[in-house]
């Protein structure tokens, strides 16, 4: 095959991926946002990366938020994971994983932490009841 023809291929894949997106725009950047709902006066330690990047420990009172922010892999093999403390225990929990999220949230996922695991932000329905437990 000619390199022109590998060229349209490649360009033809991306414009595919542009469309099919949800938010429509190429490499458009994924916001993640972690609520707090521990309970009340329960500090959460959210520490979360990905295998190239490390976002660094956070602390969030009861109802606080944090926010972080990046660009999809083309490939849909982008993960996030957490580790979340509270009362000296540890859990980890897969906070974006683009295979599972990329059509559910599309460029902004919302999550509310609890005892038992997390619970995404239904667009559908704007509830937290796409619950997951945490990862063993």
């Amino acid at each position: 095959m000619s390199l022109y023809w590998i060229n349209w291929l490649l360009l033809l894949s991306l414009m595919t991926y542009s469309i099919s997106s949800t938010s429509g725009a190429l490499f458009a950047k994924t916001h993640v946002l972690i609520y707090n709902d521990i309970g009340t006066g329960t500090q959460l330690a959210v520490h979360c990366k990905s295998k190239d990047d490390d976002l660094g420990l956070h602390v969030l009172a009861y109802r606080q938020s944090y926010e972080f922010s990046f660009h999809r892999d083309f490939f849909l093999k982008t993960l996030f994971f957490c580790n979340m403390q509270w009362n000296g225990t540890v859990y980890r929990f897969d906070i974006y994983n683009q295979k599972r999220d990329d059509y559910r949230c599309g460029d902004r996922c919302e999550w509310n932490v609890h005892g038992d695991g997390a619970c995404m932000l239904n667009p559908q329905t704007s509830k937290f009841d796409i619950c997951y437990g945490w990862n063993t």
